[in-house]
């Protein structure tokens, strides 16, 4: 399409890239972060919705560049690539494009997908975990990052409040309630203090999608 940052607006509303001060005041270690969702090294991963690369940028060191950093947003994607470079690490690939496309560009099946702080926004959250899905080795899993369903007013950062409006805001059930039908099961549920949780699916074998089930 003709206009990347409209398609982002209209695609995913309320999901703002914060500034990286208070990202950083959320999570100094965003090295730690990823790690606490289960991600190693020598996993293949996708950074969904990448934005200006703050998770990108210790994912590409922890997994020695096996990453590809998808973002529907080129500025986004440029500050993303200065941050990897920054930190004197490498990403297999840079994709700009619709989220929903991933398993049309991502060359070959891969172990972990990740999206954080985005997913609340997305208008058809099953349709994209059927993506994601098709992307994934047997087995593979899928992280969601979201903030905690309290009040926005509950969830200051830096003394002003932060994070999307309240009643975006997804319980983890919620979360099992849109991904599980897209052939996932729950995991693991991650506590990602202060204000945040880590939603981790597995690739269901056998799962039964338009119809047919599915042999893997």
């Amino acid at each position: 399409m003709n206009n990347p940052m409209a398609v982002e607006k209209k695609l995913f509303p309320a999901t703002a890239m914060p500034d990286n001060i208070w990202w950083s005041a959320l999570w100094p270690d965003p090295g730690a972060f990823v790690r606490r969702l289960g991600i190693e090294a020598g996993m293949s991963v996708v950074d969904l919705c990448c934005g200006d690369g703050y998770f990108t940028a210790p994912l590409a060191k922890l997994v020695n560049g096996n990453v590809y950093a998808l973002d529907i947003d080129p500025e986004m994607l440029d500050q993303a690539r200065s941050e990897v470079a920054r930190q004197g690490a490498s990403v297999a690939e840079w994709l700009c494009a619709d989220a929903r496309n991933i398993a049309e560009l991502v060359p070959h099946e891969i172990d972990y997908v990740l999206i954080a702080n985005t997913f609340h926004g997305v208008p058809d959250k099953t349709a994209l975990a059927r993506a994601v899905r098709r992307v994934l080795k047997p087995g593979g899993l899928f992280a969601i990052v979201n903030w905690r369903p309290l009040p926005r007013e509950q969830t200051p950062v830096l003394g002003e409040p932060r994070g999307p409006r309240t009643e975006m805001r997804m319980s983890p059930e919620q979360v099992r309630a849109v991904i599980e039908p897209a052939g996932f099961r729950l995991a693991e549920l991650v506590e990602l203090p202060p204000f945040h949780y880590g939603a981790v699916f597995r690739k269901s074998a056998g799962a039964t999608l338009n119809g047919a089930s599915e042999i893997i």
